[in-house]
Formats: C-alpha cells, structure tokens, sequence
C-alpha cells in the first residue's frame, strides 16, 4: 500500500496498526524505519510522527540506540490494565462532587437508553463508551488523576484496536452501562463503584476471550 500525501501521520498510524491486526507483522519485530518508510512511499518525519504516536497510545516501543519494535499482546497485561482503570474511575467519582454526579447520572442514563442497538460496529461503540465514561468522570477536578487515566484508556485501547477490527459488529454491554448511571442518579456512590467495576471487570473478560481464540489461531 503507498500512502497518500495528505493526512500522513494519520494514514501511517492506521497502516501499522492494520498491520498488526492482519499479522503482517509479529510481535517484538523490530521496526526498519528506512524500509517502512520506502515501502510506504513516505519521508521519515511523518513515519516518526505515527511512530512517536503508536508509542504514546501503548501499540509499540522503543529501545535506545534500536529504535522501535512491535510490542506482543499479554493477557497478564490485559487483566492488570482492567483492575486499574476501574480504580482510578472509582477514585475520580470519589472526588467528584455528589449534586454534580446526580445530574450526570441522569444525562448518562439517557445516553444509554439512547444507544438502542444490541449489536453494533466496534468503531462505534467504542466512540459511544470513550464518551460515555468521558462524560461520567467530567466533574472531577483532579487534572492528575484524569491524565493517568487517559494513558491506561490508551493501553486499553492497544487491545481494542488489535483484536476487533472496526468494522466487526459486537454486542454491546448497554445494561452495565445503564446499572452504573441509575446508583448516580439515586446517590449511592458505592454501588455505581462497585457497578463499574463489574463493568471493566466483564470487558476484560470479553477481550481475554478474544485474546486466547487470536492465540489458539496463531498456535
């Protein structure tokens, strides 16, 4: 494939990720950025650009003096990511004032409600459940904790992005969602924690699933 001249740290990005999707590429490859950057038909700034990128979000690596490699998928990482995010969730709702968390309940029940459709395109749902838990953790104040948050999100995402193409259509966990947002509504704080646990808890589930049907297929 020889990349386009617009939008090209973008159209790098997905290219790699495409790649590691396919098995194109294996993990703990090391990137040869000179070859890439031929074989896309790219200079090496925008393929440093994708590079820097897909580092940030957790998709690769870097070593000194051996610049990138693909990372391999850890179901070990995956079920210590899970824990995490749902703590530091739980964590910015603490911190969160209650009248502020009643009104969010309610527009996050909406939301949920909204979302009618059971099955539905990753990409989509994925959109729907970054905004959704966006929205839920909106009235924290704590710019720290939300920064950590965005980069296990990221690493979270690694998974997502690896194991279910866009376009795959998946069914949707709407009553967790809609469990979470009416203990918001009703004030009681531990359980829209401990619903929200649950929630990470059974997404990490679902992945592992997918992540031990993607390991059996590779053995």
């Amino acid at each position: 494939m020889v990349i386009k001249r617009t939008a090209l740290r973008a159209q790098v990005r997905e290219e790699l990720l495409e790649r590691m999707r396919s098995g194109a590429v294996h993990p703990g490859q090391t990137i040869n950025e000179v070859q890439l950057a031929a074989e896309l038909g790219v200079s090496r700034t925008p393929l440093r650009e994708a590079l820097i990128s897909l580092e940030t979000e957790g998709q690769i690596a870097s070593e000194s003096g051996r610049g990138f490699r693909f990372l391999p998928l850890s179901a070990r990482e995956l079920e210590e990511l899970s824990p995490i995010i749902a703590a530091l969730e739980c964590l910015a709702l603490e911190l969160s004032p209650p009248e502020e968390l009643a009104e969010l309940g309610r527009n996050l029940l909406v939301l949920a409600r909204d979302f009618k459709d059971e099955v539905a395109q990753h990409a989509l749902i994925n959109q729907r459940d970054d905004e959704w838990h966006t929205l839920m953790l909106s009235a924290c104040p704590n710019g720290r904790l939300m920064d950590h948050l965005q980069s296990v999100r990221l690493a979270l995402h690694r998974y997502e992005s690896l194991l279910v193409h866009d376009e795959a259509m998946v069914a949707r966990s709407s009553a967790e969602h809609e469990a979470i947002a009416q203990r918001l509504v009703d004030g009681d704080l531990a359980g829209a924690q401990a619903a929200l646990r649950a929630n990470w808890r059974n997404g990490a589930r679902r992945l592992l699933q997918t992540l031990d049907f993607q390991t059996d297929r590779a053995s």
